[in-house]
């Protein structure tokens, strides 16, 4: 197979991998192709949690015409022994002849070891074939893995003054059909929603992800967050409804019990100025295996968030409209233009009539071979 053909067929692994990308958390979302005398014979991609493996998927479907062949593999396959056994012993009982891998896995579970047990058993390895594209796809798990916290995704909606909300908080709607609707669809890949409790006071939103159009998704709801440094949400907030609710707050008070009656979750995080510890929040987060988190909120947990450098990237849908003096996107001053904020315009397309621009403040070069 040359080295174009691996590209090829990498590629295709990729876009199987995108396929799982709403349902795996908190394992990552990997795809696999195995390919046998220039055929594919089998290909998968990641189930829900505890479900198959992609490499499972593929040899599933491929059966005995696995032997001999070529898998391709997004992520270095792994060797341990978690809710299924190892991917890598999977292979080697199927006699596949090489492995292909986009990304060896940062995981102190697996680190190479998925690999070298291959290796050890006289297959042949490539590792590092479309590494660029794996990388973005598997930011999220590869930022757990390398960082210990979430990929941290702020989702802004503004209009062309750079406004989210007049200054009596309405903001329904500044942007358009599409543009909502594909919000849902950056929900639907989130472990969880972040937002603070002015949110939830101005708008009473509850982040549920709702019926997503053109990605898979099983009904997988993200945990829902919010920075309340006061323990100020009502227990009545349409928020409390659905189940997965974790209140984030820096300082206890009697209204806890309320809420903990209500379903929520409440966690202690306190920081400087009576606030909430926000790099702690993050931690604790990827300790409970979030890979991607996204930002719903207003201007001054936005802030907080790129003045801390706690954001990875910012997907801003800009509304062809003027709304004057308004409420701003991020609620954060500098003492001079030399401190701004630079983040690389990584794309810019068109989502209905709302320009959609995504930049991106974190590289992830550095982790993952």
């Amino acid at each position: 197979m040359t080295a174009v053909n691996d590209a090829a067929m990498m590629q295709r692994a990729l876009v199987l991998a995108a396929r799982g990308a709403c349902i795996t958390s908190p394992n990552p979302s990997v795809g696999c192709v195995l390919v046998r005398d220039g055929a594919i014979v089998g290909a998968g991609h990641s189930q829900q949690a505890g479900g198959p493996h992609a490499e499972v998927m593929a040899l599933r479907e491929a059966g005995e015409a696995a032997r001999g062949a070529t898998a391709y593999v997004t992520l270095e396959p792994c060797s341990h022994h978690g809710r299924t056994p190892p991917c890598a012993d999977a292979l080697i009982a199927a006699g596949v002849a090489r492995v292909v891998v986009a990304l060896t896995d940062p995981n102190p579970l697996v680190a190479g070891q998925g690999l070298a047990r291959l290796a050890a058993a006289g297959i042949e390895i490539a590792a590092g074939v479309q590494r660029d594209t794996a990388l973005e796809h598997h930011k999220g798990f590869l930022s757990r893995m390398v960082r210990g916290r979430p990929w941290v995704r702020l989702k802004l909606a503004a209009s062309l003054d750079g406004r989210i909300a007049l200054r009596n908080g309405q903001s329904q709607w500044i942007t358009g059909a599409e543009a909502r609707a594909d919000v849902q669809r950056l929900r639907a890949r989130s472990c969880a929603m972040l937002t603070g409790v002015g949110t939830i006071l101005a708008d009473d939103a509850q982040l549920t992800v709702r019926e997503p159009q053109g990605v898979f998704w099983q009904g997988r709801q993200p945990l829902r967050v919010v920075v309340d440094s006061t323990l100020r949400t009502p227990p009545a907030a349409r928020l409390l409804q659905t189940p997965g609710v974790l209140l984030v707050t820096a300082r206890d008070n009697p209204r806890r019990a309320l809420l903990e009656a209500e379903g929520a979750e409440v966690l202690l995080l306190p920081g400087v100025d009576g606030r909430v510890d926000l790099a702690a929040l993050l931690s604790h987060l990827g300790q409970r295996g979030m890979n991607e988190v996204t930002v719903e909120a207003g201007g001054t947990l936005v802030g907080a968030l790129l003045r801390q450098k706690l954001a990875d990237e910012v997907v801003l849908y800009q509304a062809p409209v003027l709304i004057g003096d308004g409420l701003p996107l991020a609620d954060f001053s500098l003492a001079s233009l030399s401190q701004r904020l630079a983040p690389r315009v990584l794309e810019r397309r068109m989502v209905g009539a709302d320009q959609r621009i995504t930049l991106r403040f974190t590289e992830t070069a550095a982790w993952g071979r």
